[in-house]
């Protein structure tokens, strides 16, 4: 199966993102995908959260998430909608959606390991701090759902630090492994590839990652490098710092063939409590 993955710069207009969204779409079905997939925070990203306060709503009004809905029903896609900042009561809630060729919403994930960070300044760059919690209530449950690209397990940036989730979806059956991002440069130009390598191999999975990149309108720079990588660890994909569209093929039968290489998954065992020596 073909799959489309979308590299953007969001910016603080919904609207804006939205329009960008909707392109990669149409673009995306014109060129064969059968299903796109797209970064964190697709629909907005601004660290003002005093400014970004007016236009994070509730799902039924969101008007990127009905933009994105509209788009994949008029082109018979599917899409990953990585993630958008959705109110939830007094707090929001950073949750990911898996759209069908119809329209409908098949999924939702709110992502549960929130970004709670101080990044010490380097000789390039100078130091950050990151309070998602001040904002966003964790997520409870870990998802999978089934598309045309396989048994997807959802997860959303910081995520991928916790292998522990991983192993509950694909021992759920995930054979494809999403993990939309907005990854600092600083983290990303350390452990993002070798992270996303280490979960294809762990868990026998595709991993597709769809990144934001660039010099954002808030202020922030991300790190792109949006990726696939197949079972074995290998990358098929890596879209750099470009924004845009990039195609991975995701094939069942490269995925039997690592599982029968390296059959890890049918050699887990429960860990017994640890034991102090």
């Amino acid at each position: 199966m073909r799959a489309a993955l979308l590299q953007m710069t969001s910016g603080i207009d919904p609207a804006d993102n939205a329009r960008v969204l909707t392109d990669a779409i149409a673009r995306a079905a014109s060129e064969g995908a059968a299903m796109l997939f797209t970064p964190e925070m697709s629909g907005l990203l601004d660290r003002d959260r005093t400014r970004a306060a007016g236009s994070i709503v509730g799902e039924d009004e969101d008007r990127v998430l009905a933009a994105v809905r509209e788009g994949a029903a008029r082109a018979g896609l599917w899409v990953h909608l990585g993630s958008l900042a959705v109110r939830q009561g007094d707090r929001y809630a950073n949750r990911g959606f898996v759209i069908d060729a119809s329209g409908a919403i098949r999924a939702r994930y709110d992502k549960i390991h929130l970004f709670d960070v101080d990044l010490p300044p380097s000789r390039k760059m100078a130091g950050e701090s990151w309070r998602e919690s001040a904002a966003f209530a964790p997520g409870k449950a870990a998802v999978v759902v089934d598309t045309p690209a396989g048994r997807l397990g959802l997860s959303i940036c910081y995520d991928l630090r916790f292998p522990d989730l991983y192993r509950a979806l694909s021992d759920a059956g995930a054979t494809v492994l999403t993990v939309p991002a907005a990854f600092t440069r600083p983290t990303g130009a350390a452990h993002w590839q070798v992270l996303l390598r280490a979960r294809a191999i762990e868990a026998g999975c595709f991993v597709v990652a769809a990144a934001q990149v660039g010099e954002h309108a808030d202020g922030r720079a991300t790190y792109g490098h949006s990726l696939g990588i197949d079972p074995w660890g290998e990358v098929m994909l890596d879209m750099a710092e470009t924004a845009g569209l990039g195609f991975v093929e995701i094939d069942p039968e490269r995925l039997a063939e690592v599982r029968a290489r390296i059959p890890a998954l049918r050699h887990r065992r429960a860990i017994p409590a640890v034991t102090l020596a």
